[in-house]
């Protein structure tokens, strides 16, 4: 360690006599961790907690790009995170710095190669053992998909493992921050790489607002704002989120055994203090679904009517119901569209900008476009929520 604490010292100072100033050493470290659960809702949420977590450390943030998964690929793809959004938007809330520029820049002067530990909480067992391997407690922080590919993006292996059990994230609550602070001292450990993120899923209350940081690029804002200017026909719009994949169905079957499911304290409150769990919160039927986007309609037209709804546009995992909103709309004038090509993050980008959102309570794909309108002071809405008990059989769809 005190190897370490000498390359460090003598790399901040030909750092500053090279100049070059945008990429001086912090001598408090820094924070790594792979964005390895779920695919972007879930990273964006722990992306907010591992940020908070960073920033208690008071450590550089290291950014890690999302990881996609493309259809048929065998290994996870690294994008990098300024692809869809603004770096300096972080750094407005703390010091932060891209996995690709710290990797490049930083972590050869004080991360070498033969030194780098990995975190992780207790052991993960090792995913293939060969005959008469001894096999050792470890992190495994490769093993599998996408851990490895993810490591490998940046050509980093580890040579040791640390447990940090009992030590947790929960630095709102606890006096948590300073044990860390206490037991990792940056001096001895420049770098906290972690296998997974080190935040609580769904995102924590008190990290909620940090959403506001996280702000689409100028090419994505953009192609949103040109989308509903050139496509979308004039006029007020209501973006709806659908999720009605097959292995959404699968996952709303253990709404029966469940307080909370996913991103569902978005609606239902952290302690269910504004309801409990119910299968059309998570799965809607599609007369549901029309029925509650008509309401929308009117009560929007009612409320505004200089500025009346036009069109409504759907982002979905898997059906979006277009022949069936198409139908029922058609009567109040309103069309339906939905972008030609698959690409999540304009959908969220125009969901955002929509005159009214109605979204999943469950998804942490809603739960996004929901917290960046809330930092906006745009309405939103969930299906299904709150539960219809009053509706009459004569309603019409």
């Amino acid at each position: 360690m005190k190897v370490l604490l000498i390359l460090f010292c003598i790399s901040s100072i030909l750092l500053k006599i090279n100049g070059e100033e945008d990429y001086e050493l912090d001598p408090a470290g820094y924070l790594v961790y792979c964005p390895c659960m779920g695919r972007f809702g879930n990273q964006a949420d722990h992306l907010l907690g591992s940020l908070s977590f960073a920033k208690e450390l008071n450590r550089t943030f290291v950014i890690p790009p999302w990881v996609e998964y493309e259809k048929g690929a065998l290994k996870s793809k690294q994008v990098p995170y300024d692809t869809y959004f603004k770096v300096e938007s972080i750094q407005e809330y703390h010091k932060a710095i891209t996995m690709h520029d710290f990797m490049e820049n930083i972590a050869g002067k004080i991360w070498p190669e033969g030194q780098r530990t990995s975190f992780c909480y207790m052991e993960r067992k090792k995913l293939k053992v060969e005959p008469g391997e001894v096999v050792v407690p470890g992190c495994n922080a490769k093993d599998g998909n996408p851990f490895g590919p993810f490591w490998d993006t940046y050509n980093i292996d580890f040579k040791k493992s640390e447990f940090y059990a009992p030590l947790h994230f929960d630095v709102h609550n606890t006096i948590i921050g300073k044990k860390w602070q206490s037991k990792y001292q940056p001096h001895e450990w420049p770098v906290l790489a972690f296998a997974g993120a080190p935040a609580h899923f769904p995102v924590q209350l008190e990290n909620l607002e940090l959403q506001k940081y996280v702000q689409w690029n100028d090419e994505m804002a953009n192609k949103a704002k040109h989308y509903i200017k050139n496509v979308l026909p004039k006029g007020a719009f209501i973006g709806i989120h659908l999720r009605n994949g097959l292995d959404w169905v699968k996952a709303c079957e253990h709404i029966k055994d469940s307080k909370q499911l996913f991103s569902s304290p978005q609606c239902l409150g952290y302690n269910n203090e504004k309801g409990l769990l119910f299968r059309e919160l998570c799965f809607q039927t599609r007369e549901l679904i029309i029925r509650q986007i008509k309401r929308v309609v009117k009560k929007m037209n009612s409320n505004n009517p200089r500025n009346t709804i036009k069109s409504v546009f759907v982002a979905s995992d898997s059906n979006h119901l277009l022949p069936d909103l198409s139908q029922s709309l058609e009567r109040m004038k309103i069309t339906v569209h939905k972008l030609e090509e698959n690409n999540p993050h304009l959908d969220l980008a125009i969901l955002g900008l929509s005159n009214h959102f109605i979204g999943n309570c469950i998804s942490s794909f809603s739960a996004f476009v929901k917290r960046e309108r809330d930092i906006r002071g745009f309405p939103s809405s969930f299906f299904a929520y709150p539960k219809d008990t009053s509706r009459t059989k004569h309603e019409e769809l």
